[in-house]
């Protein structure tokens, strides 16, 4: 019998990670073949970014990745989860690979594995080719396709060195932040697109873990991100526990249904039936999606609270995902959301490492025997250097403190979390908030791209090293 691990104490081979997305750090967005993006699209087009920022040059890590890789392994990191740039690899979402694109990403995981350090590839970070786009996007069927295809191109040129694989990063958001709200590449506005997309996205994963098993050694392991809300409701009333099955809905069971279950809530089908009929769910779809998961990734960063309307405030407005005139929720509008009590982000999400602990115990129960990642976990503050040029982050380090404790006591309780993924190594371009929201670990002087380890960043890295947690919180110097 296996002895209990010390209370603070984390398996052995747990992966102490950091994550990034490409068109977030990248930059260099016209060399080498690479084609525009949605979000170079979106991000180029005037009021939809904060003060009209881009990807262009980001903190420019693909010119600068050995310099970022050289930092994650001074810092005692042992994992490194990074997405591929499709329009890089594929510029037009279709056809064979473009070589010189593949390239960056076997020198960078040649410099990961040169450090000692283990790579993870996302395939999808929200970055589709443009020209997919210009056909339909994700709402069409045919973009899944495409994607599948792509999946192949990258599992045949890298399978033979990345064990790690996750398909798509936050479904959620690319369907119903780039479909309903707007408020996310490519910007459109409508409730029946984005149930279409977020099919379409979980058939593209079903048809990519297929394609990536069709390439890849024995040894590759495919999962797939989900930022899964913790839905509380305000009150235990019927009305507000019937909010909350909803949102939970649109927020979970939409993705995690026919992922682990293979079908959609039939409360889902109910709920949206004023939005659509669903008839773009064909037969066999499900038994693809329901693709073997070797793992599953969950993002986590504050929980959700809702009420039923009371009659007087119309539509989900306060949900933490920008401001907008249209919802992300469809068929939710008499849904209202409410901001958690406690200390806030600079996001304005709550610090609740309770969530994550409640999140964690979910899955654990929903899919037994699935191995556990933490795929994303971290905070925005308003970090600035000292007169010195150092940057103290302390609330940042109470916050990985609260957040992994979490995690060990989820271990405690049977769940098999296998891994940690901070958000994010970098600051970096936060997606509609520009370069105004700063989650990094490193500090990034955008003006020179200089980097500078926060003490966060320290702090982890003595956490990874020991594979332990202080009693402490005081941030490393």
């Amino acid at each position: 019998m296996t002895e209990p691990l010390p209370p603070a104490t984390f398996p052995p081979a747990f992966l102490w990670g950091a994550a990034t997305s490409a068109y977030q750090i990248e930059g260099a967005v016209r060399e080498d073949g690479r084609t525009p993006s949605i979000w170079d699209t979106f991000s180029h087009t005037p009021g939809r970014t904060a003060g009209g920022e881009t990807g262009d040059v980001a903190v420019d890590h693909y010119h600068r990745y050995r310099e970022d890789v050289a930092l994650m392994a001074e810092l005692g990191l042992t994992a490194y989860r990074f997405s591929v740039s499709w329009s890089r690899v594929q510029p037009t979402g279709r056809g064979p690979a473009v070589q010189v694109g593949l390239d960056f990403y076997r020198r960078l995981v040649d410099e990961l594995l040169a450090r000692g350090i283990k790579p993870a590839i996302t395939l999808y970070h929200w970055d589709l080719p443009q020209e997919l786009e210009d056909a339909g996007g994700w709402p069409e069927r045919d973009t899944a396709h495409r994607f599948a295809e792509y999946a192949r191109l990258v599992g045949e040129a890298l399978g033979d060195r990345v064990d790690q694989w996750i398909t798509l990063n936050e479904p959620w958001c690319s369907a119903f932040l780039g479909y309903g709200s707007g408020v996310h590449a490519p910007g459109r506005t409508d409730p029946a697109a984005a149930l279409r997309a977020a099919h379409h996205l979980n058939l593209a994963h079903g048809l990519g873990a297929a394609a990536l098993r069709s390439v890849l050694p024995a040894r590759g392991q495919i999962a797939l991100s989900l930022n899964s809300s913790v839905v509380r409701s305000l009150s235990q009333s019927p009305a507000d526990l019937a909010a909350a099955r909803r949102i939970d809905n649109l927020a979970n069971g939409v993705f995690h249904g026919p992922v682990l279950y293979g079908a959609y809530p039939e409360t889902l089908f109910a709920e949206t039936a004023s939005v659509t009929d669903w008839s773009y769910v064909l037969d066999g779809d499900l038994r693809t999606i329901r693709s073997p998961l070797d793992a599953l990734g969950l993002n986590y960063y504050t929980p959700t609270l809702v009420s039923a309307a009371d009659g007087k405030a119309a539509g989900p407005r306060a949900d933490g995902h920008g401001a907008a005139e249209h919802s992300p929720w469809p068929a939710a509008d008499d849904v209202l959301f409410h901001q958690t009590p406690g200390e806030l982000t600079e996001m304005g999400w709550t610090v609740d490492p309770t969530g994550l602990h409640e999140l964690i115990m979910r899955y654990s129960r929903e899919a037994p025997g699935l191995p556990l990642y933490i795929t994303e976990n971290g905070a925005a503050y308003d970090d600035k250097p000292d007169a010195d040029g150092r940057v103290h982050d302390p609330e940042r380090v109470a916050y990985l403190h609260g957040h992994l404790a979490a995690v060990r006591r989820a271990i405690a309780d049977g769940a098999d979390v296998r891994g940690y993924y901070l958000w994010s190594l970098l600051d970096n371009f936060e997606w509609a908030y520009g370069y105004d929201k700063r989650f990094g670990a490193v500090y990034v002087d955008y003006s020179t791209l200089e980097r500078t380890p926060k003490s966060s960043a320290r702090w982890y890295g003595e956490v990874a090293r020991a594979g332990a947690l202080p009693a402490a919180v005081e941030p490393v110097a």
